[in-house]
């Protein structure tokens, strides 16, 4: 009998990473592919990213509402509840085998607690990442300490997690899911992505994405304003901005990008969501990424380019050569895009290796859920116990 892989995505981001792990899980004969959405997809203030899910041939098992019209940290807090009584119904129904999550949002935070108390296993992926400036920090190792398989992105997360009481045996180094994109999708050429973008690309461009530094007060518009200053100092740039997501506060953000690509249409446009392969595709052809996304830290050194990483939010993280770390202020941010832009910078980057890895991830990840789930024909159990450095 096939075993039932629940792939639980709440974001446009999240899904990209999953998306090859998701084809390879549909493909392979042991198993039988169940998909839950959740929290951003299913909102139209940012995109109702499901239909581009089932746009790729995918087949829904449970839509659960659990976004509410709020950014604040009580509107969060209640969405985490609503997403718990969601996924407890639905995974009284869907009767997984295991359930598969990926990083440290709070509607996986909500997947996860519902899945261990129905004493469901959970794989997670990208655990052992530290992230200083956002809540997400305590939401991933706490998901770890559910969760009895764990996919990590490199060999220090790995050693993090075991760090955190988890057996060796259960925690694989496997780099990152995100890079098997770059790999597998056919990235558009530059004249057809400016098709499909509707827009032309200048003598420098950058691809802006800023969210919510989540455990700092009340610093989102400020930070954003600096950087919106940073950029407009900037002469021959075109920017293209990929809006923030459901965190605290992402919606002023939100709102200071429309009001900044209103007042500067001719050399700035702005996208909900722009979908993996137009994002990877983007990012391939930008003189740098700008904000504080994962992605400048995880895919962008893939195609060599340069990223201004900003503020604390991604503080913690492993960076590539071509990551330029700078404050959150008008100064800090310029001197480190002109850095980005420096001829010697650019050369500096051509020949560096991405710590994330080189892809292929899903392939072993596939490979491990065969043999702990299908070769042992046990279900796993979701006993476990504490694993001590210190005998």
């Amino acid at each position: 009998m096939k075993k039932k892989l629940c792939v639980i995505s709440g974001s446009r981001a999240e899904y990209g990473l999953l998306q090859t792990l998701l084809k390879k899980i549909q493909k392979e004969r042991s198993f039988q592919l169940q998909l839950i959405i959740t929290g951003m997809h299913l909102s139209p203030e940012f995109g109702l990213t499901y239909k581009e899910i089932e746009k790729d041939g995918f087949v829904i098992d449970e839509k659960i509402e659990s976004l509410l019209s709020s950014d604040t940290s009580v509107g969060i807090s209640k969405s985490i509840g609503l997403g718990i009584m969601g996924f407890s119904e639905t995974f009284q129904r869907l009767q997984p085998d295991m359930v598969i999550v990926l990083g440290d949002r709070f509607e996986i935070f909500a997947a996860a607690s519902a899945a261990m108390i129905a004493r469901i296993p959970i794989t997670h992926l990208h655990g052992g990442e530290s992230t200083v400036g956002a809540y997400d920090e305590s939401i991933r190792h706490a998901i770890t300490k559910m969760s009895q398989l764990h996919f990590t992105s490199t060999e220090a997360y790995r050693n993090r997690v075991i760090q955190l009481g988890e057996h060796p045996d259960t925690v694989f180094n496997v780099g990152a899911i995100g890079l098997d994109n770059i790999q597998s999708l056919p990235l558009l050429k530059k004249s057809q992505l400016e098709t499909e973008l509707k827009y032309k690309f200048g003598q420098k461009n950058i691809l802006v994405t800023f969210h919510p530094v989540t455990l700092e007060a009340n610093t989102s518009s400020t930070q954003f304003q600096q950087l919106l200053k940073a950029i407009s100092q900037l002469s021959n740039i075109q920017i293209i901005f990929t809006k923030a997501n459901a965190d605290s506060d992402g919606r002023i953000i939100n709102q200071m990008i429309d009001t900044f690509v209103r007042k500067n249409p001719k050399k700035s446009i702005v996208f909900t969501s722009l979908g993996q392969k137009k994002y990877l595709s983007t990012m391939k052809y930008m003189d740098a990424i700008v904000g504080n996304s994962s992605s400048g830290i995880i895919e962008a050194p893939s195609f060599k380019v340069p990223t201004v990483n900003i503020g604390d939010r991604q503080k913690g993280r492993i960076l590539a050569e071509s990551v330029i770390q700078c404050d959150p202020n008008t100064n800090s941010i310029l001197k480190a895009i002109n850095t980005a832009f420096s001829k010697k910078f650019i050369s500096k980057i051509k020949k560096i290796n991405n710590p994330y890895g080189k892809g292929n991830t899903s392939e072993k990840i596939i490979a491990i859920l065969k043999k702990k789930l299908v070769q042992k024909n046990s279900p796993l159990s979701v006993k476990k116990n504490f694993y001590d450095l210190i005998k």
